[in-house]
């Protein structure tokens, strides 16, 4: 067979690969162009700046750029510096276990501040009103929510030690990683 047809065919599978990893990045709240700057950069076999990153996606400048701003955010893609060029370079995070736990650390730990504070808020009005109302109804509606309020930091103590077993790498203690080489864990 020719080789350049072999290299047309490698290179049309990973624009398939690519568009997958685009489509699933959705699923995580990362738009698909996004998704399509990540794939891009997970198949180069080098660092590439911001004007080869855009026109391998056919976006933007400020697209690509505010795209790798969102990728740099979840640890997925890595700014690197390439001696002699005064241009950034980017290259792709290929741990998906890394990536993964990057993304929900940060949602869990985004969503456990944001409660929080709310809890924190309302939980010395709540319990006011659960003591002292006049109301026999407001005091129900006030004691219902602070037992909603404990309820939510079970949730989020037990999320936090999640995290921190993510993090940490605990987590492959319960849930071990099969690797061809017998590393349960996935790290080298």
């Amino acid at each position: 067979m020719d080789k350049n047809q072999d290299i047309q065919k490698v290179e049309q599978s990973r624009d398939i690969l690519i568009s997958a990893i685009a489509q699933t990045m959705v699923i995580y709240g990362v738009t698909p162009s996004v998704g399509r700057i990540y794939g891009v950069l997970y198949y180069a076999d080098r660092p590439l700046n911001l004007d080869e990153i855009k026109d391998q996606v056919a976006m933007s400048k400020g697209s690509v750029s505010t795209g790798l701003r969102d990728l740099l955010d979840t640890e997925m893609v890595i700014k690197v510096w390439k001696k002699g060029n005064r241009k950034d370079h980017y290259i792709a995070e290929k741990d998906f276990f890394k990536n993964f736990f990057a993304f929900f650390v940060k949602r869990l730990r985004q969503e456990r501040s944001i409660i929080s504070r709310a809890n924190q808020q309302v939980e010395g009005t709540l319990k006011e009103i659960a003591s002292d109302s006049s109301s026999e109804e407001a005091k129900k509606m006030a004691q219902g929510d602070l037992q909603d309020i404990e309820q939510t930091k079970i949730y989020f103590d037990w999320t936090l030690k999640l995290a921190n077993a993510m993090e940490t790498g605990e987590i492959f203690k319960s849930f071990p990683i099969n690797s061809k080489e017998g590393d349960e864990t996935g790290n080298d």
